[in-house]
């Protein structure tokens, strides 16, 4: 991995190395040259500025000052790649203080962040107005529900005495009494037929007139159909009449037991709202159930205030206040989307806070993105969880500098950035030797923001040139050989992604 280096007109200063300068560390918004096309275009657009320069002043860049250009020498050393992200501190085990209130509620008054509580200490306070309307109406409700309910209860009783009443009390009267007129009836009967007889013997003898005799015909006829009316009667009492009556009353007491269970219901239902508002009144005044330090919840990054305050209207089961545990802290940071493949859990990971320095470890990182939008640039990153080991004097909320250590390689040659330069056929840097500046081809490794690790090309003591473009004829020409293709190849790439948009 090698990064070109744009000419530069510079002054001429005096021979120096940089063995003595520290790695540097990847950033978010330092991308090596081979991982970005748009790197590229800028570069080639750059030497094309510089070639024309070349052109318009001859001389501008010639190697007349030789003997002054920068140098560096190549020893061995360490390679340590790594990427610095600014975070806060936040605990991985927090105790959430929900809103229990339904719908949505106005904050009266919270308790500051960063204060110390005690158990039973209040932490918030909700409005309670409508929730008061609420209470008296369901406690009205209930009332009605309650007074339904015992007038069914009554109901469904007389139900069930009415069955009692009837089979016990009226069918018995009404079939005694149908009973009773079919004796009376059997009894006109007899003497209806012994007067028929007896008026017929009596016509033989001349003692009555035909007269009579028709009279007591019509009599025994009338007792006769006075008994078959009765036998009727008792017939449909029996067979029909009692079956339809207890048909009727047995449901009767089935359908007010159904009205009795669902009153029942209705009653439990209001009661169970009514006993929810009254919890939820009580929710109201939130207090703490066990000493701690209570702060507030973060905020989204587009979002201009807190998620609590005075004032402000919360919903039900939003977290109002966090009561984090201090021995299990943690460090959130989101990683440029072009290294987050090198960032794995286990990593090593140094935190620096403002007054002490720790070890961690990568504990987790996010397989998703976070959602990018105009609050972050529309850059693309990803979170990733840096887990800190116990320690005193970590709160909450506290800004902490990342540097998650993503290679290190010991004992290795490396080359500054500065003396590479990348063309299509390959890298390259120019050694100082006894016979002058020789180009030397390279074959490179992995890379921080200062050096590159030198698999092949160099050796330990060669004197290499920086930023060979501005004072190296031949790396100018090597340059401006490679810029046509470059450029038509650089502006083929980005041409379809301009005409998608």
């Amino acid at each position: 991995m090698s990064t070109d280096i744009l000419p530069e007109i510079q002054t001429p200063v005096r021979q120096q190395t940089l063995n003595e300068v520290e790695p540097v560390s990847l950033r978010d918004d330092v991308k090596p040259a081979s991982h970005s096309k748009w790197w590229k275009v800028c570069l080639v657009v750059g030497v094309a500025v510089v070639a024309s320069a070349v052109a318009i002043v001859p001389g501008l860049l010639s190697t007349a000052d030789a003997g002054t250009e920068l140098t560096h020498t190549i020893t061995r050393g360490d390679l340590v790649v790594s990427v610095i992200e600014q975070g806060t501190l936040e605990s991985s085990n927090n105790t959430e203080i929900l809103c229990k209130v339904r719908g949505f509620s106005l904050v009266t008054w919270v308790v500051e962040g960063g204060t110390v509580v005690q158990p039973g200490d209040e932490l918030v306070r909700l409005d309670t107005k409508q929730i008061e309307e609420q209470l008296s109406q369901t406690k009205t409700n209930t009332f009605e529900a309650k007074s339904m309910l015992e007038r069914t209860r009554a109901d469904a009783k007389k139900a069930e005495i009415a069955i009692d009443a009837y089979v016990k009390g009226r069918y018995r009267s009404e079939l005694q009494g149908l009973e009773q007129d079919a004796k009376v009836a059997e009894r006109n009967l007899r003497v209806a037929e012994k007067m028929q007889a007896y008026s017929n013997t009596l016509f033989q003898q001349g003692y009555v007139t035909e007269l009579e005799v028709e009279a007591n015909a019509y009599s025994l006829e009338q007792a006769k159909l006075a008994l078959e009316v009765n036998q009727t009667q008792l017939m449909v009492l029996k067979d029909y009449t009692r079956k339809m009556q207890m048909e009727t009353m047995q449901g009767n007491v089935k359908a007010t037991n159904t009205k009795l269970k669902s009153d029942e219901a209705a009653l439990r239902m209001e009661e169970s709202r009514k006993n929810r508002v009254m919890q939820e009144l009580e929710d109201c005044v939130i207090t703490a159930e066990r000493s701690g330090l209570v702060i507030y919840p973060t905020a989204e990054a587009w979002k201009d205030t807190p998620d609590i305050s005075q004032g402000v209207t919360v919903r039900k089961d939003q977290v109002l206040l966090l009561m984090p545990d201090l021995s299990k802290m943690q460090v959130k940071v989101g990683i440029h989307e072009s290294i987050i493949d090198r960032v794995k859990p286990g990593l090593t990971a140094r935190i620096t806070l403002p007054d002490q320095t720790l070890e961690a470890t990568v504990n987790k990182v996010a397989s998703v993105t976070r959602p990018a939008g105009w609050w972050t640039g529309n850059v693309v990153k990803y979170d990733t969880i840096i887990e800190l080991p116990a320690a005193e004097r970590l709160k909450p909320g506290m800004s902490a500098e990342v540097e998650v250590i993503m290679a290190r390689h010991e004992d290795i040659i490396t080359i500054p950035i500065a003396a590479v330069v990348e063309t299509e056929t390959g890298d390259f840097c120019w050694v100082k030797t006894a016979n002058g500046t020789r180009r030397r081809a390279l074959k490179l490794g992995d890379t921080n923001d200062v050096s590159i690790m030198v698999e092949e090309g160099v050796q330990e003591g060669d004197e290499v040139i920086l930023n060979p473009l501005a004072q190296i004829d031949e790396a100018q020409d090597v340059a401006l050989t490679t810029l046509d293709d470059r450029l038509g190849d650089a502006i083929d790439a980005v041409a379809p992604e301009e005409g998608s948009d």
